[in-house]
C-alpha cells in the first residue's frame, strides 16, 4: 500500500493535469465506465513525453493533438500504483460526480419539493399558489435550492403563505418579526436581505394580487401592507381631510386639524399606540392625493370627510377604514377608471361594504369626454358588480380615465354638499334663537 501511494502521487504532476482532468470529465459523463478515448490539444513537451510513456507510442515534436483510449491509461495507472485511475483521480480529488446519477437525484429531490407543495390546501384553493409553484419549478428557483441544501425555506415560505391566508378576515395587522417568529422560529427570517425566503414569499403574494414584484423597498413593504403584514408602522399611513374623532392625543389632533381644514397624515403607529374612536355616518374615499389637497385648498373646513388611499390601500388606511364601519359610519368610493382602479373599489366593497361613488357608466362616459390624456387601458378585465354597464363600456372605449381628471365634479359635489350642511346648521340656530326668545 505504501508503494501504491507514493506511486499514484506522481500523477500529481504538471504533465499529467490536463491528462487526467480530461479522464475525470469522460468518467463523469459515463457514470464511472472506461471508454472511449480522450485527447490533448497543443501538448507541452513534458505531456508528449508523458503520453510516449502511457503508450509506448512515439510522438513527434510538432505533434497538435494526441488521443489516448481511456483503456490504455487505465491500464498504465494500475501497472504503476496497483490501484484503478478512478480510485487515482478521487485520492488525487475531488471525488467524481456521475452527471446521470446527480440527474437522477436531483429529479427526486424535486418531485419530493413539489409534491409537499402541493399537498398544502392551498394548491386546491388558489390559482395564484398553483402558478406560484409552476413557476419555481420552470426557472430553476427549486433547483437552486436543492444545490445550496435551502429546501427547508420552501417548506417555510409555504408555512406563511398559509398563516397569511388562514388568519380571520377581521384579524389585526401583523408585526413582520411576529409573523417571521410564528412561522420560522426567527424573527428575522422575513427581513430584507435575509436570503431566499423573503423573496419567496412576496413572489407568491406579487402572483396573488395580479402585480409584478418590484425590487425597491417601499414596493415590497406595500405588498407586505397589501396583506396586513406591518413592516414599518411609522412608514405605513393614510392622508385625510376632516376626520374629527374622539381620543387622546390622535383624536385632539385631527379634530383639531379638522377645525382648520388641514390635511393629516395618520401613521399606523399612531392607530396602534393612541386608540380613536371616528363617529361619522359618512366618509367619502378617494385614490389620489391631488383630489384631497384641492378639496382641503377650495372647501378647507368646509369639506365633507375624506380619507384618500394614495394609490393601493396601506394598513393604516385598512385600520382607519375599519374603525369607520364597525362604528356604523359607510364609505363612498371614488378610484381611477382603470382596470387596477375596478379591482381596488371592488375590494373595499367586499371588505367594507364601501359604496361605490360616481362611479357609473355615465361618470366614465363624461370622463372621457373630458380628458384630453387618451391612455389606454392594460391588465386583466374586472367586473363591475354594481353596475355591469360600467366594465362593458370602459371595454369598448378602451380609455382610462384617473381620478384627478374629473376632480372638478367630485369638488362640485362636495361643494354642495357644504351648502346644504351650511343651510341646514344655519337652520337649527335660527330654531334655537327663537326657541330662546319664547323662552323669555
Amino acid at each position: 500500500m505504501t508503494g501504491s501511494t507514493e506511486a499514484y502521487e506522481r500523477y500529481r504532476a504538471p504533465e499529467f493535469r490536463r491528462l487526467l482532468a480530461a479522464a475525470r470529465r469522460s468518467l463523469e459523463r459515463n457514470g464511472g465506465e472506461v471508454k472511449g478515448s480522450i485527447g490533448l490539444a497543443n501538448p507541452t513537451s513534458a505531456e508528449r513525453t508523458a503520453v510516449i510513456g502511457i503508450t509506448g507510442t512515439y510522438r513527434s515534436a510538432d505533434v497538435r493533438r494526441i488521443t489516448i483510449p481511456l483503456e490504455t491509461l487505465e491500464e498504465s495507472v494500475r501497472n504503476v500504483t496497483g490501484m484503478s485511475l478512478r480510485d487515482v483521480l478521487e485520492r488525487i480529488g475531488p471525488e467524481l460526480r456521475f452527471r446521470a446519477d446527480e440527474r437522477t437525484v436531483l429529479d427526486q429531490a424535486r418531485q419530493r419539493i413539489l409534491a409537499e407543495g402541493e399537498a398544502s390546501p392551498l394548491h386546491a384553493e388558489h390559482a395564484w399558489y398553483r402558478q406560484w409553484l409552476a413557476s419555481l419549478a420552470s426557472d430553476g428557483t427549486i433547483t437552486a435550492l436543492i444545490n445550496k441544501k435551502d429546501t427547508h425555506l420552501f417548506r417555510q415560505a409555504v408555512r406563511v403563505l398559509e398563516h397569511l391566508y388562514n388568519r380571520p378576515s377581521d384579524a389585526p395587522p401583523i408585526m413582520l418579526p411576529v409573523l417571521a417568529d410564528t412561522t420560522t422560529g426567527d424573527t428575522k427570517a422575513l427581513n430584507p436581505g435575509r436570503g431566499s425566503l423573503p423573496t419567496l414569499v412576496l413572489r407568491a403574494l406579487a402572483m396573488a394580487r395580479g402585480v409584478p414584484l418590484g425590487s425597491g423597498a417601499e414596493s415590497r413593504r406595500d405588498l407586505w401592507d397589501a396583506f396586513d403584514v406591518i413592516v414599518d408602522d411609522l412608514a405605513s399611513r393614510v392622508l385625510v381631510l376632516n376626520l374629527p374623532a374622539t381620543g387622546q392625543g390622535l383624536g385632539q389632533w385631527l379634530t383639531d386639524a379638522a377645525h382648520y381644514g388641514t390635511p393629516f397624515h395618520i401613521t399606523l403607529h399612531q392607530l396602534i399606540t393612541l386608540p380613536i374612536a371616528v363617529n361619522l355616518p359618512t366618509v367619502y374615499v378617494c385614490e389620489n392625493p391631488a383630489v384631497l389637497r384641492r378639496a382641503a385648498g377650495e372647501l378647507g373646513a368646509s369639506s365633507p370627510p375624506l380619507i384618500c388611499t394614495e394609490g393601493r390601500p396601506s394598513t393604516a388606511f385598512h385600520r382607519l377604514a375599519r374603525l369607520v364601519v364597525e362604528a356604523g359610519g359607510t364609505l363612498l368610493y371614488h378610484g381611477d377608471f382603470d382596470w387596477p382602479g375596478i379591482d381596488m373599489t371592488n375590494q373595499l366593497r367586499i371588505r367594507y361594504h364601501a359604496k361605490p361613488w360616481r362611479m357609473s357608466a355615465a361618470d366614465y362616459l363624461s370622463g372621457v369626454r373630458a380628458d384630453s390624456d387618451h391612455v389606454r387601458l392594460s391588465g386583466r378585465r374586472q367586473d363591475t358588480c354594481w353596475e355591469p354597464e360600467l366594465a362593458e363600456v370602459m371595454e369598448r372605449e378602451n380609455r382610462a380615465v384617473y381620478e384627478e381628471a374629473v376632480a372638478d365634479t367630485l369638488l362640485a359635489d362636495w361643494s354642495y354638499e357644504s351648502r346644504i350642511r351650511s343651510s341646514e346648521a344655519q337652520e337649527v340656530a335660527r330654531d334655537a334663537d327663537n326657541l330662546s326668545v319664547v323662552d323669555v
